[in-house]
């Protein structure tokens, strides 16, 4: 084993089915591809923030994981107005109490709510945010990081990149972080 503490780390996680640093190559075919990702669901907007805060960070980490893999701690798609008032979001099994029964509120499938009722100036867009990613930080030499998901069309370059199965029961997850 190297001496890698962040990536023996993320290796060790429940679910992880491969971990590796994306080199400038990808991470330069994967900011070509996400800029291509403007259009989502109804032909909203869509803004992938996670990603674009990963590329600001020193290094990434790609997670290749499948469902025993733990659950992100925050939604990680919210439906955004230009203003930032919250349209909607994702809702996760054990959160779906907290929206059961309210009339001020649209059910989109059973993972998504639509706040009709709140008023917003300017347009909307799909906003996939930068998500925390707990098992690194600052203890570990790891500084300002936030994890994300890459549009399903990076997922499948990366996949193709590393020669990996595309596997429909495997995701992609970046951990981005700073050194110092």
């Amino acid at each position: 084993m190297d001496n890698d503490l962040p990536l023996n780390i993320v290796k060790g996680l429940t679910g992880v089915i491969h971990a590796f640093y994306l080199n400038d190559e990808v991470m330069e075919i994967l900011r070509d591809e996400e800029s291509r990702v403007v259009k989502g669901t109804m032909d909203i907007g869509v803004i992938n923030e996670g990603f674009n805060a990963a590329l600001t960070r020193e290094k990434v980490i790609c997670i290749v994981k499948d469902k025993r893999f733990r659950p992100p701690p925050l939604p990680t798609v919210i439906l955004r107005g230009d203003d930032g008032a919250v349209l909607g979001e994702e809702v996760f099994p054990w959160t779906m109490h907290e929206y059961e029964g309210r009339e001020d509120l649209i059910w989109m499938g059973d993972g998504f709510v639509v706040f009709p009722h709140v008023a917003v100036r300017g347009g909307e867009k799909f906003v996939m945010p930068p998500i925390p990613f707990v098992e690194l930080h600052e203890g570990n030499g790891c500084y300002d990081v936030i994890s994300c998901s890459p549009a399903p069309t990076s997922d499948l370059k990366i996949k193709n990149y590393y020669g990996l199965v595309d596997d429909p029961k495997l995701a992609t997850i970046l951990v981005a972080y700073d050194l110092s």
